[in-house]
């Protein structure tokens, strides 16, 4: 997957307004049963956001490490909230068109 674009990054940040978080990062951190809700959130929908709770001071390192283990791209950080993106495996299902 290529580096998204700070055009798409815009787009996806513009999509995402709208959206309510869907995770919740609490007093567990980054747990194995976080990153497997992640993973199906993002099959689900492409396009999330991820609210901190807890561990806001490390959410730089927190992020980095959800989207690298459930190989997503992060859209933005606003606030205590991470935007991911991951686009469907089946092109036909895909919900979002990224500009070049």
């Amino acid at each position: 997957m290529t580096e998204l674009t700070s055009a798409q990054r815009k787009y996806l940040r513009s999509q995402a307004h709208h959206l309510d978080p869907v995770v919740l990062v609490g007093k567990q951190g980054l747990t194995e049963h976080l990153v497997q809700s992640t993973d199906q959130a993002l099959d689900a929908r492409e396009l999330i956001k991820v609210r901190f709770n807890d561990h806001k001071d490390q959410k730089k390192v927190l992020s980095e490490e959800l989207r690298a283990r459930t190989q997503s791209q992060v859209a933005g950080i606003l606030g205590h909230v991470l935007i991911l993106y991951r686009p469907h495996k089946d092109e036909t299902k895909r919900k979002f068109v990224l500009p070049e």
